[in-house]
């Protein structure tokens, strides 16, 4: 029997798995206690993976391990951080290698820092000292903490359907029109339009004329029968004169005092209507 025959599971053969460890279920499923380990058992080996920290790249990863250990961001210690980061690399390279790519391109750059720190200075030609290495990553890493910061800051802001709702009821309303009640000062406004059309027409021939305040109010009565609604102006005739137009008025006042007529409108500002008064059946 070979090596690799020695190796494969005998069909029938007997399985020697305990039923028990020490008296102790080895675990549960469904709630049930499982006292062997099954024959079928299959699991992926990327299907249980553990990170204990998550970083959103490699810019995280180094400002974490500059944070935790209260170094100086405008001095970093580049051994102790590229050891440490490398060290992380690794762990992640041996799982993800696709993941691991990003990061290993800052491990270069931290490694070429570390290198360029190791060489001896020289100076510029206008004898200033040379730009220290660690400069460009310390600019990327402090707008990389800014803007992390700020988003912080930004999803701590309370956002609608995250932290609250808006509130919506619904009321069901039937309008109900209301005519505008015709004041005062609407029929006195009225009246001195009426008095400004009739100065337009005047006569100079002077007479002496009876009115009868009973007359006019027969013939506005007589004149609403004979039609729904009247325009307050057309109960007027300005070619008779002021006075007619004094009596008239007096009369239509008259007749509203008796609430034999009602005055109306139709709105606001509206003009004014006279109809007769309904007097129920």
């Amino acid at each position: 029997m070979t090596a690799e025959a020695a190796d494969l599971p005998v069909v029938g053969a007997q399985d020697t798995t305990p039923d028990v460890v020490d008296g102790l279920a080895l675990a549960r499923l469904y709630g049930e206690p499982l006292f062997k380990v099954p024959t079928d058992l299959y699991i992926p080996p990327d299907a249980l993976e553990v990170f204990l920290e998550a970083f959103q790249g490699p810019l995280d990863l180094l400002l974490y391990l500059i944070r935790k250990q209260n170094f100086n961001i405008l001095d970093i210690p580049m051994a102790d951080v590229t050891r440490q980061y490398l060290t992380y690399v690794d762990q992640i390279r041996s799982r993800n290698l696709e993941l691991a790519a990003e990061y290993l391109l800052m491990a270069a750059m931290l490694i070429e820092i570390k290198s360029r720190m190791l060489l001896p200075s020289n100076k510029t030609q206008e004898g200033e000292e040379a730009e220290d290495p660690r400069a460009e990553l310390v600019r990327r890493l402090l707008e990389y903490e800014q803007i992390k910061l700020a988003a912080f800051d930004l999803n701590n802001v309370p956002q609608l359907g995250r932290d609250f709702l808006h509130a919506q009821v619904y009321i069901e309303q039937h309008t109900v029109l209301h005519w505008p009640q015709v004041e005062l000062i609407d029929i006195q406004s009225a009246w001195a339009d009426v008095l400004k059309r009739a100065t337009l027409v005047q006569h100079h021939k002077i007479s002496r004329e009876e009115l009868s305040v009973r007359e006019h109010m027969t013939a506005i009565l007589r004149k609403l029968q004979s039609t729904r609604f009247v325009e307050f102006a057309d109960l007027f005739d300005p070619s008779r004169g002021v006075p007619v137009l004094v009596v008239n008025f007096i009369a239509l006042l008259e007749l509203a005092k008796e609430t034999l007529i009602e005055i109306t409108q139709a709105e606001a500002f509206a003009p004014i209507y006279v109809r007769l008064a309904y007097s129920p059946a």
